[in-house]
Formats: C-alpha cells, structure tokens, sequence
C-alpha cells in the first residue's frame, strides 16, 4: 500500500505529539507524581508509535516503543520519576524529532537507530527497584493495583464509571497487535484505559493467544461502548462488565449481560479538567487543517479582487450615477468583509513559536549552570502566518542572548542583592495594527564602555568619536560580526545573533528596539505588522510618481512654512512640533529628484518608528486606500527604500516606501 499520501498528515501529527511530549515532560518534571501528566505523555508516545509503525518507520517506532515502557512502568506505579529518567527521556523526545526532521527532509527515517539511548531506557525498567517485593505480594492480593483503584474510586467521585472488556479475536487473525491497536483507539474515543491484560507491552509484542482484557474509564453507556469495539473486523466477541466500589473495598460483578448502576453518593462535582478536556475534544473536532498553499491563494484571489475594485471605484467616479455608486459601495462592503474573513483564516496565536522556548530555555540553564525562570504571556496574540513561521529564529537568538549575556551566575546576584534566580520574560500584545513582542531579563544590562571599546578595538568607530550617544552605541551590537565576548561557545561569540535578529525583523517590516539599565536588566522590543500581504496606506505624489506609504507608520501630517525649517551642521534639517524636535528629509532628495526651491509651502508626514520621528515632506497627498503588496523580486530587492509594490485600480503600479529606511 502507498502510504506517502498520508506522509503529510503523518508530519503535522507527529509535530503536534512532539510538542505536547515536551511541553508535559516540563510539568512532569514540576510534578513527578502526577498521574495525569504521565497519561497524557504515554498518550502522545503511543501515538506517534502506532503512525510511525502505520508508515513502515521501524526506528522510530522502535525507539517510542522504549518511551512508552517506561511510561507504562511509571503509569503503574512500579516508577519512580527522578531528574535522571526526565533528562534520559528528554533525550528520547529530541531523537523522535530529529527523527521527523529527517523525515521531513528525505521522507525517509535515517539510519541512526538510538541503539543506546534505547539500551539507557531499558536499563531504567532493570534497576532494582527497592520496593519490588511489596508490589509484587500486593499485586498478588489483588487483580487491581493500587494505582486502578484510586483511579476507578476517584472516576466514580466525577461522575465517570469503570468498565472492563475482554476481547476475543477470530482464530484466523493474523495480525494481532493491529487488531488490538484498532481495539484501543475506538475504545480511546470514549474514554481512558488505565490497565490491560495482558499487559500493553506485551500485546504489542504479541504475547498473548486470542484474548485480552482492557478497564476503562468513560461516562458513555457500556453497551455503546461495547457496539463500537464488536464493530471492528476479525473481533469474535467482547464480553464487556460494570465495576462496582463499595467504599474502600471494591468489588467486580462478573456480569456479562447487565450493566451495573452504580449510585452516586458525592454531590455534583463542577467541571474538571478532565471534562474541560473533551470538550475542547469536541471543540477541536470541527476544525479543518488546511494547506497553506490554498490560503495562499485565497489570499491572493481576494488580492486581485481589492485591485479590481479599486479600479472600479475610479471609473465609477466619472460618471455621477447614484445607482452605480451604492453598488459599488455594497462591493466595498462585501470585499471588506471577505478581506477580514480571509486574514483571519491566516492569523495564528504565536503559542505556535512560543511553544518550544520553555524546553530550550530549561536546557540552557543546565549547560550554562545558571537559575533562571522563563515567563511566557500573551501567547495567545493572533499575527499573520507568514510572520509567525519567520518569528522563531530571531526570538532564540533573543533568548540565548538573555541567558547567556544578562542574567548573571547565582552567587554574583546574590553578592549584587538579587534572587539567586533570574526572571526572563516574553511577553506579546497587539498595539494598534502592530504586535509587540518584548523579550526582557533582570540581569546585568549592557556594558556601554566595553561595548565602545570593543567597536573601537574592531575600527568600527574611532577613539575620538566621543560624541556618540548610549543609543548609539547599543546600535553598534546589531552590526554583522560585532560581539563583546572574548570566547567563541556553542551559544555565542561568533556575532551573528543580533544581526540575525535585526535583519530577520527588517524584512518582515518590523523594527527592534533595545533598552538597557545597568544591573537592571535589558529589554529587547520586537515591533510588527499584523499581516505582510494587504496593509492600508497612503499615497503620496513626487514630481509625477505616487508612491505608498503604509499607514500605521505615519504618525499625523502637518502643513509648514519654508520659514519653519531649521539648519544644523552637516546641512541637516529640523523643524520644532510642538516642543519636539523632528528631523527633516526631503523625498525628493532620498529619489535623487530636483528639488523646488521656491516653495514656501510644504506637506510633511511625520513617520514613526518605536519612539523616533521623522518628518518626510512630499509633493502631494493623494489620499488612503487599502493595497496589496507584491514583492519586487530579486533584481530589485537591493533597493533598500522600498519594501514592494502595488498596482492601484487605473492599473498603474506605486512603489511602497519603507518606514524603517525613511527615518533616522
């Protein structure tokens, strides 16, 4: 059978399980005894065991295989978590991905088969195990361990009830461990399987004739249940049964034929996380995953159908038709409409990139030997989809740069009065039609003079430039190549980050800024737009160009006198805005355009970039209008002042200026 039709949704699946591995690892490392967290892990384990398997990946399989011993081990209460089981399975995760990343590559698995990382989880389940006798005399006592028991009772108490099922296959069935694969996925649908008889190792493996037993925890009726798994093909029979507890004690009804009511002493219980959990099941169960290639062109159909009413409405406005002018208003309103609709498809919680830093950020503490804590808010905040896949290396760089960089050794934050731990933060929101992303420590801040001395000792300023401002020299740190460290580490020295970051940022059209306090703490704010395909902007007229400025870059328009404006050295032009003093620059002169010189009258736009101002003045305005970017492609892409073009509804085409070269 051709399986590489489904090596798409294998990929998006396996992606998912592989974060919710990690992201549960971390809580389990907080709390080794959580019994939840542990199912959840052998949930996404098994499951990508079970894909994997399906797509005839062995190694991967094998190695998920191992995973999920232990899980079980620690699921039965035979485990005991401990700091070095955690960082031998946050191994295994890592090899799992890599394992995708291969396959994502090649759409093959490798050859690396982890043979002694399997050997290091099995020799977990070898250890001697200090209270293996009084398990093993207790299981004796018992068909249920002590770990079903608390979870059937505490099932009861919620309102769920506990059944057991045991499966018999056709005589003829070949494959059993499949057949049982299928039997534990629909019975999954309903519920939670928190024992099997087999054990599932075992069954797995095959180790077992034609039958096996399963107990689950559900609030569907049994014999629903019990419909679903005699649906399956080469299933002979189940015999399914109702668990009845009597206070401590319990009791099995063996039953076969009639469901047990048991009655509920408890008051009603509020909602769980259990039952908030199937329902963001159910929630979860009516969303679609798209390709992004057919939002794309989506986004693009409904891009040219901006383009063509745009060029309607300016037919429109020659004849002086009422009837013509409330159809295109209605137009208006339905592109509009479709327009919102559409990015709002696209729009994705930046949790997508967010996700993965508490997992790096652990590991960073451990190889760099520090303490610190990672606060993530705001994960939530919805950004374009092109934006968010393009976000991630500039925020690791970030955040290495604050572990690596800011926050300091222990005992040097207690000698300056600090927790011994440190606090980085990543915070997002949205700010008008931007999203604001800040990545911020309470560590050392910047060193200005070693920062100084170390652009002066690499020429890229020289001993007498005295004059330059802290804003100035912080700058310096994004230049290619510039690093203050003296070594080269795994993490940095080599002064790629923060150029990465900078450059990364200013091709999304977005601006990073950096705040810094000495012993404080520094603050790195990432600003940009909230999608990268359809902006309103306004455009502008110079000499017989109209170009676009995109809109949430101007900060007002102001009219001024030729008077108004102000000459300092080096001929650069200011003029006062109400007590503040913006910087002047002509368009005219950026286009290499000869200047009018007699005109006493002049437009100016006041740019923003973070808290900077510029004023641009212009020829003309020639009003707002929503655009669609179209990229210049790579025999324009050098030309710094424009970030794209767009073509306007008469079908002539205006190049978009780009803020962040306009200003200072």
């Amino acid at each position: 059978m051709d399986m590489s039709q489904y090596l798409n949704m294998f990929i998006e699946e396996t992606r998912d399980h592989i974060q919710s591995l990690n992201d549960n690892l971390l809580r389990l490392e907080e709390n080794p005894e959580d019994s939840q967290v542990i199912n959840e892990i052998f949930r996404s384990a098994h499951t990508i065991k079970g894909m994997a398997g399906t797509m005839n990946f062995t190694r991967m399989q094998k190695l998920t295989h191992a995973v999920e011993n232990v899980l079980s081990a620690a699921r039965d209460g035979n485990l005991k978590i401990n700091s070095n089981i955690m960082d031998i399975l946050f191994k295994a995760v890592d090899a799992i991905d890599t394992y995708l990343g291969t396959i994502i590559a090649t759409e093959k698995e490798g050859t690396d088969d982890n043979s002694d990382l399997i050997d290091e989880l099995n020799r977990i389940l070898n250890a001697p195990k200090p209270n293996d006798e009084k398990n093993l005399s207790s299981k004796d006592l018992n068909e249920y361990d002590e770990y079903s028991i608390r979870t059937i009772k505490k099932a009861y108490e919620q309102g769920y009830k506990a059944y057991k099922f045991k499966i018999e296959l056709d005589n003829g069935c070949l494959l059993k461990s499949a057949r049982a694969y299928l039997v534990f996925k629909a019975a999954e649908e309903f519920g939670e399987i928190i024992k099997s008889n087999p054990s599932v190792q075992d069954i797995e493996d095959e180790k077992f004739d034609l039958s096996f037993e399963i107990i689950l925890i559900s609030k569907e009726s049994m014999d629903a249940i019990k419909k679903r798994l005699s649906s399956i093909a080469e299933i002979k029979e189940v015999l399914a049964i109702s668990i009845e507890l009597d206070g401590m004690d319990y009791k099995v009804e063996e039953n076969s034929t009639q469901v047990v009511q048991v009655e509920s002493k408890k008051e009603e219980q509020k909602p769980t996380s259990k039952e908030e959990k199937v329902s963001s099941q159910a929630k979860t169960s009516k969303t679609v995953r798209v390709d992004i290639e057919r939002l794309d062109v989506l986004m693009n159909l409904v891009s040219e159908l901006i383009i063509i009413k745009s060029r309607i409405d300016g037919v429109a406005k020659r004849y002086n038709d009422r009837t013509f002018d409330e159809s295109i208003e209605y137009l208006e309103r339905i592109t509009t409409s479709l327009h919102e609709a559409v990015m709002r498809v696209r729009m994705v919680p930046v949790e997508r990139v967010f996700s993965r830093f508490p997992r790096m950020m652990r590991d960073l503490s451990r190889e760099l030997n520090k303490e610190f804590e990672l606060i993530i808010t705001g994960e939530d905040t919805e950004v374009d989809r092109t934006i968010v896949d393009e976000l991630g290396d500039p925020l690791i760089h970030l955040l290495r740069n604050s572990a690596d960089h800011g926050i300091e050794m222990p005992e040097e934050r207690i000698k300056k009065g600090k927790p011994r731990s440190g606090t980085i933060r990543l915070d997002a929101y949205h700010d008008g039609n931007n999203v604001v992303i800040e990545v911020w420590d309470d560590g050392a801040g910047i060193d200005i003079e070693r920062v100084k001395n170390k652009a002066i000792e690499k020429g890229l300023i020289k001993i007498e430039q005295t004059d330059l401002t802290e804003q100035e020299i912080i700058d310096l740190l994004f230049l290619p190549s510039f690093s203050t460290k003296e070594k080269v580490t795994n993490l940095s020295g080599r002064g790629v980050g923060l150029d990465v970051v900078k450059t990364k940022i200013e091709q999304l059209g977005g601006i990073v800024e950096v705040k810094t306090e000495k012993d404080k703490g520094t603050r790195f704010t990432i600003r940009l737009p909230l999608t990268l395909a359809i902006i309103q902007a306004l455009l502008v007229k110079v000499k017989d160009e109209m170009y676009a400025i995109p809109l949430a870059s101007i900060k007002e328009i102001i009219d001024i006198n030729k008077e108004d404006i102000q000459r300092l050295q080096k001929n650069k032009e200011i003029i006062m805005l109400r007590n503040q003093v913006i910087p002047i620059k002509r368009l005219r002169t950026i286009l290499d355009i000869e200047e009018v010189e007699d005109k006493q009258k002049m437009i100016v736009v006041v740019l923003k970039r973070g808290e900077k101002l510029t004023g641009l003045i212009v020829d003309s305005l020639l009003g707002q209008q929503d655009i669609v970017i179209k990229p210049l492609g790579k025999y324009l892409e050098d030309i710094r002042i424009v970030s794209g073009a767009t073509i306007l509804g008469d079908g002539s085409v205006a190049m978009i200026l780009d803020p962040n070269f306009l200003g200072i």
